[in-house]
Parts: C-alpha cells; sequence; structure tokens
C-alpha cells in the first residue's frame, strides 16, 4: 500500500553507558518518567504527527522490547494499512548477519519499506526524550527540494566535538558535516533523526553496502557520501527539550527535568500526549504519615514515608520511617521501614532493607561529578546495609566497576 512518509525506529541498542540498568533490556525499553519506557516518545510522536506506519529495528535483548509494543495499539499503531513492526535481523536466501550500523540496519529493510513505496522516510532513534512534530520536518524537506535533511539543535560551544556538527549556508542548507570535530566549526548539532526521499536514499544504501571499508552508518558513511556528491542536504532547526538519555547521569536529569515546569519537558501538554501501555494497579495509596513533595506518583504505589523530589514508577513501596529523595525508583520497588535512598536510581523490582543507606547527599546538587547511586533490576539489599554514593550494584548484589 502506498505511503507517503513512513518511519523507521532504531532500537537495537544495547546500551552499555546505562550500564546494570540495560543487562537484561534494550535501551529503549527503559523505564522512563514513572509511567512511560523510552520508547514511548518518537512512537508518540510518530502518531501525533501523522505517522502511522513505523518499523522498530530490535536487535539487543529484544523480549521485553517486543512485548511492551505488541500490538501498538497504546499508540494508535494498530491499523490494518500500516501499523508498527517489530523488524529483527534475519536469515534469508543469501544467508543474513547482525545489524552492523545504522545504515545496514535500514539496507536489510529495504523489502520492508518497498512494500509501503513511501516518497520519504524519516529514520529515529529509539533513546531520546523529545517531542517534536515530524510533518514540519517533512515539510522543510519538500520546500527545500532535498535529498536528505537532519533536525539539529544549537548546543553549547563548550559540548560541540560530542556532536556531529552540521556547517550551513544562509537558508539553512548544509555545506559541512563533521563527525565529532575536536575543533568544531559551528555549534548546530545532528540529533540523529533524518528525512530521506525513499529512492535517493535506497541507491547510497546500496552503494554503501557494496563497499567492504563502510562502516555502514548513517553519520560516518552514507551523509558524508551524500554531500561528496553534492546531494541537496537541509538542516532543519529545533528548538524544544531533546535530551539522549544514553548515560546513567542524563537519564537522572531527564527525569528530574520531568519535576521542573522550567525544564521544557512538559508531560502535561493535552495538545501532544505522550502515550504509554497502561498497567493494571490499584491507585497510589498515601498512609496517614507519609509526607510527599514535589514527585510524581503512580499506579499501585503504596507510601507511608517520605517522597521528595524523587519520580517513583508503578507499584512501588515506600515503608514507614524510610524516606527517599532526589531518586528515580523503577517498577516494583520496595524501600523498606527505616531505609533512605538519595540520590540514586533503582532498577525494576528492587528490594531494600530495613535501616539501609542507599547513596547520600552531594556537595552540589548536580550527579556528574560524583556519580550516581545505580542499583541493578531484582538487586536485594540486606537489612542495615549501607551503599555509599557513587556505588553501582549488580543484580546480586556486587559492586560494578564503570
Amino acid at each position: 500500500m502506498k505511503k507517503e512518509c513512513i518511519a523507521m525506529l532504531l532500537a537495537g541498542g544495547q546500551g552499555s553507558r546505562l550500564y546494570v540498568l540495560t543487562g537484561e533490556m534494550a535501551k529503549p525499553a527503559v523505564p522512563f518518567g514513572g509511567k512511560y519506557r523510552i520508547i514511548d516518545f518518537p512512537l508518540s510522536n510518530c502518531t501525533n504527527s501523522g505517522i502511522d506506519t513505523v518499523g522498530v529495528l530490535t536487535q539487543y535483548r529484544p523480549l521485553e522490547l517486543n512485548s511492551y509494543i505488541g500490538s501498538g495499539q497504546p499508540w494508535d499503531l494498530d491499523g490494518s494499512t500500516g501499523g508498527v513492526h517489530i523488524l529483527p535481523p534475519y536469515m534469508g536466501s543469501k544467508g543474513g548477519t547482525w545489524y552492523k550500523g545504522t545504515a545496514n540496519a535500514i539496507y536489510q529493510n529495504i523489502g520492508f519499506i518497498d512494500l509501503y513505496d513511501p516518497d520519504y522516510v524519516v529514520i529515529l532513534s529509539g533513546d531520546h526524550i523529545y517531542k517534536m512534530d515530524y510533518s514540519k520536518m517533512v515539510e522543510r524537506h519538500k520546500e527545500a527540494n532535498a535529498a536528505c535533511t537532519i533536525s539539529v539543535m544549537e548546543v553549547p560551544w563548550a559540548e560541540a566535538s560530542r556532536f556531529g556538527i552540521m556547517s550551513v549556508d544562509e537558508q539553512d542548507m548544509i555545506t559541512e558535516f563533521a563527525e565529532k570535530p575536536k575543533e568544531p566549526k559551528s555549534n548546530l548539532a545532528s540529533m540523529g533523526i533524518y528525512v530521506f526521499s525513499w529512492q535517493t536514499l535506497r541507491k547510497y544504501l546500496t552503494e554503501d553496502e557494496a563497499d567492504p571499508a563502510s562502516e555502514n552508518d548513517f553519520g560516518k558513511n552514507v551523509i558524508p557520501a551524500m554531500l561528496r556528491d553534492g546531494e541537496r542536504m537541509a538542516a532543519y532547526r529545533f528548538a524544544g527539550y531533546w535530551k539522549d538519555v544514553g548515560t546513567l547521569e542524563s537519564l537522572w536529569d531527564a527525569n528530574m527535568d520531568m519535576l521542573s515546569p522550567e525544564s521544557g519537558l512538559d508531560l502535561l501538554d493535552e495538545s501532544w500526549p505522550i502515550y504509554a501501555r497502561s498497567v493494571n494497579a490499584p491507585p497510589a495509596y498515601l498512609g496517614a504519615e507519609s509526607q510527599v513533595t514535589h514527585s510524581a506518583i503512580n499506579r499501585g504505589s503504596e507510601l507511608e514515608g517520605t517522597v521528595e523530589n524523587s519520580v517513583l514508577a508503578p507499584n512501588v513501596k515506600v515503608g514507614k520511617g524510610a524516606r527517599v529523595s532526589y531518586s528515580v525508583l523503577m517498577p516494583g520497588t520496595v524501600v523498606k521501614p527505616g531505609a533512605v535512598v538519595e540520590y540514586a536510581i533503582l532498577g525494576e523490582n528492587c528490594s531494600i532493607g530495613e535501616g539501609c543507606q542507599v547513596g547520600g547527599t552531594p556537595e552540589s546538587t548536580a550527579p556528574s561529578p560524583w556519580g550516581l547511586t545505580v542499583l541493578a533490576p531484582e538487586c536485594v539489599l540486606e537489612d542495615g546495609k549501607k551503599v555509599r554514593p557513587g556505588v553501582m550494584l549488580g543484580r546480586n548484589g556486587e559492586e560494578v566497576s564503570k
């Protein structure tokens, strides 16, 4: 069936910089903001932008992600003429391999894209927290008569060397691209979101696959090749909230941003809802002695202690006399009576014993100078155990080095 535009969502990343949080699941499946998972954001953006056909390319530990997406019903992506499709690597008559890079992942799914014969393909990443109307980016692509349009945003000059950097002319057409340059010529950073004219991209993917020296990556190979050939490349400037939550610190930051009206991450905006798969749980219960301030609480939570400046996922329990502050507690976490959790991320179904001390108050509110305290999913701490600030524990409670 002919579609003007479809989306391809790259969701196979291992997320190694999230360490123990992604030991058993792909990064896009990591819980975020209490009720969400990271992949909810690009999927919701697609729905809100009018894109009803999405291919989700999975690879690393896909079970939880596949189960979560299901038929796509929570995002209204279960239509008979499009919908969401899980696309893992596969073996064909000519063999097959794991996805070798971002461009190779799309190349291996040329057959899927051709089924819809789209004019345009939007390439997305599954590990960013943001709201974007992709239809406006597609309009920019059309108006510029571009072969490729890349979403960019201005970053501080001091951080520019961490990104792929675009140089543009007075019409915001891209003249140069540099991957993580030591001396950047611009502070326009690529967000890893692309719109391609499909037939042009198809040609470049085929040529890239035939090059044995290629790393099969959009930023390293395909985009530089298009620039060398003089293809029209447009920049689309984005000025809203966007965060790559690929590190523990950035994941914690984004959760805290959700509690701050000034951050730009407004999840109460009814005009651009972020959809998620609902949890079947009773309403949150706040006991007579509980104290909750400046926090996000979700279904199934039972709170008898103190919670401040924190994000709690569904089915979290905080016992009497316990205190949770500046922390992110993922689904099913239990903090038993008298325990203290500060500046920490606790993975799903952690159990913090009575009187435990997890983390501690840093000298400043920014976690990066000293590191967060992070516990893997299913980690169980015996009563009275102390976990000093900046330590990371694995599933069995053993200390894990970064």
